[in-house]
């Protein structure tokens, strides 16, 4: 199956003009990705992605604090076909070979700073552990930013963590002011274990399987449309969303992540604008 053809934006023009959302759907297969979209299970991810597919991209990292420091570097998930493939947004150094023209290039050690820098506001909505703030650890990637959540109510045990999210970035939304540009990040956290809670039927001794992690994915969007309508109600935005890494199900031998295999390697990635609604 030949891959999407996303657009390929000025990023040097979309920074300064438009507000920027990253949605990072922790933990999201590929395979389990692609199969919901093709069968019409994901009608609100589905109506944004170019052509209504995922594009298939090589996570930067085994698990989300690794991927998401990439991430926040400017290393988003790679197309997985041979390169060199321009990046959107790339730290200034040299001898960079996936720097172009196009690129947002910045001077500061990370992304959410960059944009900082240039008159954003930054909203972290924390979902997994790594970005809880109950310790040194777990508040190094919120303390990018200038404003940052985390309840219980987001976290990977919560059956309702999303729309939970979602309630409280359209919270912090609403009080910024309307000439102001945001960086909205949301760290979705519900695809991660444990989410057998969102299958019916499906037991806590059963435990989670790759059945309940699609019954997550359809979860995620049966609220994702809020988000993007809270976004795109302020003006045009760029949106990017993505996975962080995969996981597995007893592949090969293998459960869960912070491993080498392709269900953990390969994710799902997409990227598209979403137009204001005034």
């Amino acid at each position: 199956m030949t891959e999407p053809l996303l657009p390929h934006p000025d990023m040097s023009e979309v920074v300064g003009r438009d507000d920027l959302l990253l949605l990072t759907l922790d933990t999201l297969r590929y395979d389990v990705a692609v199969e919901l979209a093709a069968t019409g299970r994901l009608p609100h991810l589905a109506a944004h992605l170019p052509g209504g597919r995922w594009q298939r991209r090589h996570a930067p990292g085994s698990f989300t604090y690794a991927s998401h420091q990439a991430i926040f570097a400017g290393f988003l998930p790679t197309p997985a076909a041979p390169g060199p493939h321009p990046r959107l947004f790339a730290a200034r150094f040299a001898g960079s070979e996936t720097t172009a023209e196009g690129t947002f290039v910045f001077d500061e050690p990370d992304l959410v700073t960059a944009l900082a820098a240039r008159g954003y506001h930054t909203v972290c909505i924390g979902g997994v552990g790594f970005f809880n703030k109950q310790g040194a650890l777990g508040s190094v990637l919120p303390g990018l930013f200038a404003e940052s959540h985390w309840e219980p109510e987001f976290s990977v045990a919560s059956p309702t963590s999303f729309e939970s999210q979602v309630a409280r970035a359209e919270q912090a939304l609403a009080v910024v002011p309307g000439e102001q540009r945001v960086f909205l990040f949301v760290n979705a956290s519900a695809l991660h274990q444990p989410n057998w809670f969102h299958l019916p039927g499906a037991t806590r001794d059963a435990g989670d399987s790759r059945e309940t992690h699609a019954a997550a994915l359809e979860y995620i969007d049966a609220h994702i449309g809020r988000l993007f309508a809270a976004m795109r109600s302020r003006r045009r935005c760029f949106a990017i969303v993505c996975s962080d890494h995969g996981t597995t199900y007893g592949e090969d031998g293998y459960t869960g992540h912070r491993l080498g295999h392709e269900s953990v390697w390969t994710v799902p990635y997409s990227h598209f604008f979403l137009e204001p609604t005034t």
